[in-house]
Protein backbone atom coordinates (compact mmCIF):
# COMPACT_ATOMS: atom_id res chain seq x y z
CA UNK A 1 0.00 0.00 0.00
CA UNK A 2 2.69 2.51 1.02
CA UNK A 3 4.91 1.45 -1.86
CA UNK A 4 2.13 2.11 -4.35
CA UNK A 5 1.45 5.57 -2.84
CA UNK A 6 5.18 6.35 -2.94
CA UNK A 7 5.39 5.35 -6.62
CA UNK A 8 2.44 7.59 -7.49
CA UNK A 9 3.98 10.46 -5.55
CA UNK A 10 7.34 10.03 -7.34
CA UNK A 11 5.62 10.01 -10.75
CA UNK A 12 3.56 13.12 -9.94
CA UNK A 13 6.64 15.00 -8.70
CA UNK A 14 8.59 13.95 -11.80
CA UNK A 15 5.85 15.31 -14.04
CA UNK A 16 5.82 18.55 -12.05
CA UNK A 17 9.60 18.91 -12.48
CA UNK A 18 9.30 18.37 -16.24
CA UNK A 19 6.45 20.89 -16.55
CA UNK A 20 8.35 23.45 -14.48
CA UNK A 21 11.44 23.02 -16.64
CA UNK A 22 9.40 23.48 -19.83
CA UNK A 23 7.76 26.62 -18.39
CA UNK A 24 11.18 28.01 -17.44
CA UNK A 25 12.57 27.41 -20.94
CA UNK A 26 9.53 29.07 -22.54
CA UNK A 27 9.91 32.11 -20.26
CA UNK A 28 13.63 32.41 -21.06
CA UNK A 29 13.00 32.21 -24.81
CA UNK A 30 10.31 34.90 -24.62
CA UNK A 31 12.52 37.21 -22.58
CA UNK A 32 15.51 36.73 -24.87
CA UNK A 33 13.31 37.49 -27.89
CA UNK A 34 12.08 40.69 -26.22
CA UNK A 35 15.64 41.67 -25.29
CA UNK A 36 16.92 41.04 -28.82
CA UNK A 37 14.28 43.22 -30.43
CA UNK A 38 14.88 45.85 -27.81
CA UNK A 39 11.47 47.37 -28.34
CA UNK A 40 7.98 46.10 -27.99
CA UNK A 41 6.06 45.87 -31.22
CA UNK A 42 3.60 48.66 -31.80
CA UNK A 43 5.58 51.15 -29.68
CA UNK A 44 7.68 52.37 -32.59
CA UNK A 45 6.45 54.82 -35.16
CA UNK A 46 7.75 54.42 -38.69
CA UNK A 47 7.21 58.12 -39.47
CA UNK A 48 10.47 59.95 -38.95
CA UNK A 49 11.94 62.80 -40.97
CA UNK A 50 15.64 63.39 -40.39
CA UNK A 51 15.44 66.85 -42.06
CA UNK A 52 18.88 66.85 -43.62
CA UNK A 53 20.04 69.10 -46.48
CA UNK A 54 19.81 67.96 -50.12
CA UNK A 55 22.65 65.67 -51.15
CA UNK A 56 22.75 63.88 -47.80
CA UNK A 57 22.90 60.10 -47.86
CA UNK A 58 22.72 57.49 -45.12
CA UNK A 59 25.95 55.53 -44.76
CA UNK A 60 25.07 53.08 -42.02
CA UNK A 61 22.55 52.41 -39.24
CA UNK A 62 23.25 50.69 -35.92
CA UNK A 63 21.41 50.18 -32.62
CA UNK A 64 23.04 51.77 -29.59
CA UNK A 65 21.42 51.52 -26.13
CA UNK A 66 17.88 51.44 -27.52
CA UNK A 67 18.57 54.32 -29.92
CA UNK A 68 19.41 54.28 -33.59
CA UNK A 69 22.83 55.62 -34.53
CA UNK A 70 22.60 56.77 -38.15
CA UNK A 71 25.78 57.69 -40.02
CA UNK A 72 24.96 60.39 -42.59
CA UNK A 73 27.22 61.82 -45.28
CA UNK A 74 26.31 65.47 -45.77
CA UNK A 75 27.79 67.97 -48.22
CA UNK A 76 29.37 69.80 -45.25
CA UNK A 77 30.79 66.61 -43.65
CA UNK A 78 29.79 63.37 -42.00
CA UNK A 79 27.97 63.05 -38.73
CA UNK A 80 26.13 60.55 -36.56
CA UNK A 81 22.51 61.18 -35.66
CA UNK A 82 21.17 59.56 -32.49
CA UNK A 83 17.49 58.84 -33.03
CA UNK A 84 14.98 57.85 -30.34
CA UNK A 85 12.67 55.45 -32.20
CA UNK A 86 10.00 55.49 -29.50
CA UNK A 87 9.70 59.26 -29.56
CA UNK A 88 10.31 59.48 -33.33
CA UNK A 89 12.80 62.30 -32.94
CA UNK A 90 16.49 63.02 -33.31
CA UNK A 91 17.87 62.89 -29.76
CA UNK A 92 21.39 64.05 -30.53
CA UNK A 93 24.05 64.64 -33.15
CA UNK A 94 27.75 63.87 -33.19
CA UNK A 95 29.76 65.97 -35.63
CA UNK A 96 33.09 64.72 -36.82
CA UNK A 97 36.17 66.91 -36.56
CA UNK A 98 37.01 69.30 -39.40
Amino acid sequence: MWVRALKILVVVMGVMIILGTVALVVALVQRSHTAMTGLSSGAVSTDLALRQPPGTRIGQIAVLNGQLAIWVERPDGGRILLVDPQGSRVAGEIRLGD
